[in-house]
């Protein structure tokens, strides 16, 4: 079948749900039922079928997502959608994504491997039906078998690099343009006072750096850039409350993640039952287990990207003949891999993947004697996080939660949870290599062996509170804890979520689940409030004069009627523009460092770091002018291209498909219209942009819940599209409206009620 002849919506390309399939290896009957919103819940006696059962009810919805992952994760998707993903392709090659996967499936203990075996027979029984989705026709491709290690594979591809990485990369480049005395300036507003994560709401101590912080990177980087001639988006909110707070006396637990707008919506609302646990939360297409998100009638737990320090850069120098590397004085060997990645409609790419100790390399050319290498706790160390999933799932309080995650590593969080004896708890989930913090800011010397990795933070040194005394928790992407006998990270986000989370909870007497679901809903941004103060007196006539009134009369909150928040962005985005072209930083896309994929792009780091400047009067990066200066000119460039439409119209994004810009004849299906949003960067309801690309939200909340611990069918959730990936599906978009508005739905969780409202039965049989 042609590409161009195929119909999206055609009823061929959905799943049966209600003939009863065969899957192998089935000790007994699994029940598979759909609810109203087509999340399905799965029963049966032994955990071994329930997870089968997972793995086929993930195949009958998101089979061609299950392999696009694994394909992005493990330098294969250029196979499928050609040169547009070659440098991604060629970075998953270089961190050897596939052999740590099957490195760590090796290491797995006997239980964990038979899960990861089980939930591939119902995927693979699945694909066995013939029956797939529609974007494998797109394609003129067949699914691939699936593997017990690709669970693993995905999930490192769902947190690949997240965090630190990024931000050093970002200093790296700036360096010659910046120079040493300003390059500590470029990382995240830190709000004025770095407001902790744990103890909860407590303000830190402002984390600057030292020269002699910074020395060792900007001597490497200096050397380097001679011999070379040389997107952040997404966090999320969690927040607890305990007992003496709340209108029941039993704990609340709400949150959300945030990430990019892209279709299908990488977590998906499961709910899996056997003899051993009952458990119903956010799921990984790809993955067994509720690794993030979740509750299981006792403990119910979320995370937060924690934004501790997985990962470090190594400046290296080589031999001549690329054999070598320089290390204390003498040399140590490297390795030399040829992978060839494949190309729909092209050649095929060849490259040399160099690795040394430290890593492999990911920029430079280390035939011209240099090359920055990554080190990263995502690969370079064995991982068995996956042995956590059966022992979280049986977990009965936060005490053992907590300690079944003892080996988790694959992402940095903070879990977050809460059980039904009426404790809450914040945990650092992470393993965090111990070495100096000098390694937080800039890529380090390789050669000099005073940067080198000193095994791990000990669990029990990992920050911890579990029934802190303000009875309440608030964690969103901000400083997890003070820097004091460890170092945990530089470059944590903006503390603006927190702030207001804190605020609207300080604000509740005995709070409910609507109380919860309502700071869901806030879309008051305190980091415009400093904003419009700012410009209160400043000096403006005619169109800029009209902007800035509108701005100073303004309440702050980014509704979707609003057409001040509108005028707020237009103001912040010119101002952003204005400091990166008087600091040069624009000129960053010249360096090797920004175009590793997916690349860094100077006026979106800066828009993270100006809110820190202006409230410092830190001139700084500014070439002699004043912030005045840049304001008044910045509310006249706003003025001149600030859309008339309301915050809702401008904000609006569209539901994009990975295909659709591929094969654009498609897009029509393969995309969806979005509801109108409020909210943006800085809001509790998340909905963000980028300064760059105009105000369209391209991330946002994936999904919203709260837990309402121990009377769980009160509880609620949402996600951002619907269960379904098919495009044809009523549940491909079915809860973006109400998801759109920062409403949810019941989270079903009892049986009874579940068999009652049930619009779909299906039973897997062994075969």
């Amino acid at each position: 079948m042609m590409a161009g002849s195929i119909d999206l919506n055609s009823k061929d390309s959905l799943p049966d749900l209600a003939s009863p399939a065969a899957v192998p290896g089935l000790s007994g009957e699994v029940e598979l039922r759909r609810d109203t919103w087509g999340i399905p819940h799965i029963r049966a006696a032994s955990h071994l079928d329930a997870f089968a059962g997972l793995g086929f009810a993930h195949a009958q919805d998101r089979l061609w997502q299950m392999e696009a992952l694994l394909r992005r994760g493990t330098g294969r998707y250029a196979e499928w959608v050609g040169k547009s993903a070659i440098a991604a392709d060629v970075l998953g090659r270089q961190l050897n994504t596939a052999g740590a996967s099957q490195r760590d499936f090796a290491l797995l203990n006997d239980e964990t491997r038979a899960m990861l075996e089980a939930y591939a027979r119902g995927v693979n029984a699945f694909i066995a039906l013939g029956r797939w989705p529609a974007e494998y026709a797109i394609l003129n491709a067949r699914p691939a078998q699936w593997e017990p290690w690709h669970s693993i594979a995905v999930m490192r591809q769902i947190g690949f690099l997240m965090g630190s990485v990024w931000w050093k990369l970002w200093r790296a480049a700036a360096l010659p343009i910046v120079g040493a005395d300003q390059i500590a300036k470029l990382r995240f507003d830190d709000g004025g006072d770095d407001m902790l994560c744990i103890p909860p709401g407590v303000g830190g101590v402002r984390y600057l750096a030292t020269l002699a912080d910074l020395k060792p990177g900007l001597a490497a980087l200096l050397a380097g850039h001679d011999q070379q001639e040389a997107e952040v988006a997404g966090g999320s909110n969690n927040w607890a409350l305990g007992p003496q707070k709340t209108a029941t006396g039993r704990p609340l637990l709400a949150g959300d993640p945030h990430r990019v707008l892209e279709m299908p919506s990488m977590y998906y609302q499961a709910h899996l039952a056997c003899d051993e646990f009952d458990v119903i939360g956010l799921s990984v297409p790809g993955a067994p287990g509720f690794p993030n998100f979740g509750h299981n009638g006792k403990v119910a737990w979320c995370v937060t990207h924690a934004f501790v320090d997985i990962h470090d850069l190594y400046v290296e120098r080589f031999d001549p003949k690329v054999e070598n590397t320089s290390f204390k004085g003498g040399w140590k060997p490297v390795t030399h891999r040829a992978e060839t990645i494949a190309v729909r409609g092209e050649a095929n790419v060849v490259i040399d993947v160099v690795e040394t100790m430290h890593g492999p390399v990911i920029a430079g050319d280390p035939a011209a004697g240099t090359g920055l290498v990554l080190r990263s706790m995502q690969f370079a160390v064995p991982d068995t996080s996956f042995d956590c999933t059966l022992p979280v799932l049986r977990s009965s309080t936060i005490e053992e939660l907590y300690d079944a995650g003892r080996e988790w590593g694959l992402m940095d969080h903070n879990l977050v949870a809460a059980d039904i004896s009426g404790k809450i708890g914040n945990r650092v989930r992470a393993k965090v290599p111990v070495r100096p913090r000098a390694n937080g800011w800039l890529p380090v010397p390789g050669w000099t062996g005073e940067h080198e990795w000193n095994g791990l933070i000990p669990f029990e040194e990992m920050p911890c509170t579990i029934d802190p005394a303000e009875q309440a928790i608030v964690t969103a992407n901000n400083r997890v804890a003070e820097n004091g006998v460890h170092y945990f990270g530089t470059d944590s986000m903006p503390p603006h979520r927190t702030r207001r989370i804190w605020q609207r909870l300080a604000g509740l007497d005995k709070a409910t689940v609507e109380d919860m679901a309502a700071i869901h809903r806030d879309t008051v941004s305190v980091i415009a409030i400093e904003f419009r103060d700012r410009i209160r007196g400043l000096a403006v006539d005619g169109a800029a004069a009209t902007l800035r009134d509108r701005i100073v009369e303004w309440n702050g909150a980014m509704d979707g009627d609003s057409t001040a928040a509108v005028a707020y962005v237009a103001l912040r985005t010119a101002l952003t523009k204005l400091v990166a072209d008087r600091s040069g930083v624009r000129a960053v896309s010249e360096s090797p460092y920004t175009k590793i994929s997916p690349g860094i792009f100077g006026e979106s780091q800066i828009w993270w770091t100006v809110p820190q400047l202006l409230r410092a009067n830190d001139t700084g990066l500014l070439a002699g002018a004043s912030w005045d200066d840049l304001l008044v000119q910045a509310l006249n460039d706003a003025a001149k291209e600030c859309p008339s439409d309301d915050w809702g119209t401008v904000h609006r994004p569209i539901l994009r498909h990975p295909l659709s810009a591929t094969y654009p004849q498609h897009a029509a299906s393969l995309d969806k219209a979005c509801g109108l949003l409020g909210g943006d960067n800085d809001t509790p309801f998340a909905t963000g942009y980028i300064a760059r690309l105009g105000m369209k939200a391209t991330y946002a909340a994936l999904s919203r819940y709260v837990f309402d611990v121990g009377a769980w069918d009160n509880s609620q959730w949402i996600v951002f599209h619907g269960a379904s990936g098919h495009t044809g599906s009523p549940s491909y978009d079915n809860q973006n409206a109400t998801w759109a508005a920062g409403k949810m739905v019941p989270m079903l969780y009892d049986w009874s009620r579940i068999a009652a409202e049930a619009t779909s039965h299906q039973q897997l049989l062994p075969s």
